[in-house]
């Protein structure tokens, strides 16, 4: 590609980029000469000069040639990308450059297997807890109510709103009984995959299995323990939780017997038998809170903390080195053998550098 100085008349071979400027006198440069421009430029010049001897054949007005170096041009360099604003931070940073570097764990991309934070565990432990208990208190005063109506009739708004009352704190017991299922089964199967990957081994039951063995009814009551137990295998801690499992195992069964009798006998009509079926439901509920109790002590043995305290307590330990060196003691025979005269060092009036006082 060619360009004409506009100012000089120098022709510039600009190769493949075209220029704006001469570099010989700064001088705008024009456009580009197009193939036939340069073709006609090639005739118009003059041949060799003649073996005569005569003079060199000059070109043509406004043209002038540079040695170029031949072949391709040069390779241009790499640019570099650009390194974006200087960091900034709003407070002291606490990284440093010493020590081995932290490795990032891949956390699991499903949802299910997300491990639930303790705040999630103390609030559904909690909720389940606190639905239990105002249920069972609610039906122990509806029966209450109902040993009180034998004898005198009660008001129609107390006796509709005590069973409305009962229902939806049987309702709101539920759910929150429900909730803590799924938190609880959750931790376990994230739990169990950090063990099983810790091992560098895959888990022995999929999440399906985990899923379905914690939250169907009866069938949780067969299944669930043994997946903690498994999990208490793979982290070492069976003979410690081995009792804790095996109460949780006894009072949930006995509080899944207690749901089911109180279900079954829920459509009595005696007045006998709806008393019977209430107290069968206060136990139920008794029951379950202690379930619900069990399956957190549980959960903080595998968390290996109180769960809401500080897992360790730390104080202050002197290291000996300001304590005054021990002296053996002496033998007494040699002491009644041998009397020494112990003198006591007087106390110094002044410190040391400077004159006594007059």
């Amino acid at each position: 590609m060619i360009q004409v100085c506009s100012r000089c008349n120098t022709r510039w071979n600009v190769r493949e980029q075209q220029r704006g400027w001469c570099p010989r006198c700064n001088g705008a440069l024009w456009a580009p000469l197009t193939p036939e421009q340069e073709a006609e430029l090639q005739r118009t010049q003059p041949g060799p000069p003649a073996a005569s001897g005569g003079a060199p054949p000059r070109q043509g007005p406004g043209y002038r040639w540079i040695a170029v170096r031949p072949g391709p041009p040069p390779p241009q360099g790499r640019q570099r990308r650009p390194l974006g604003p200087t960091p900034r931070y709003s407070v002291m940073p606490r990284w440093t450059l010493m020590g081995a570097p932290v490795r990032a764990v891949a956390q699991p991309k499903s949802a299910e297997r997300q491990a639930p934070t303790a705040r999630s565990l103390e609030r559904a432990l909690g909720g389940a807890v606190a639905a239990l208990g105002i249920a069972a208190l609610i039906h122990a005063l509806i029966y209450v109510l109902m040993i009180v109506n034998r004898t005198r009739l009660l008001n129609p708004l107390l006796a509709g709103g005590a069973v409305w009352l009962g229902r939806l704190a049987g309702l709101v017991a539920i759910m929150a009984v429900v909730n803590c299922a799924v938190v609880l089964t959750r931790w376990l199967i994230a739990r169990r995959e950090m063990a099983f990957t810790r091992a560098h081994l895959p888990d022995s039951r999929p999440a399906r299995a985990v899923w379905a063995g914690c939250l169907v009814p009866v069938v949780n009551l067969a299944w669930a323990p043994v997946f903690v137990m498994e999990l208490a295998k793979r982290e070492n801690r069976l003979a410690a939780l081995r009792k804790t499992i095996v109460v949780w195992w006894a009072v949930w069964a006995a509080a899944t017997a207690a749901a089911i009798f109180a279900t079954a006998t829920s459509w009595a009509d005696g007045a006998q038998a709806i008393a019977n079926n209430m107290v069968a439901t206060v136990v139920a509920y008794l029951l379950g809170l202690a379930a619900v109790v069990t399956v957190a002590r549980v959960v903080e043995g595998f968390e290996r903390r109180s769960m809401g305290r500080p897992a360790q307590h730390w104080v202050v330990v002197p290291d000996g080195r300001d304590s005054a060196p021990e002296v053996p003691p002496r033998p007494i025979a040699a002491e009644a053998a041998q009397p020494e005269l112990v003198t006591t060092p007087a106390p110094a009036l002044e410190p040391d550098g400077r004159e006594p006082a007059a």
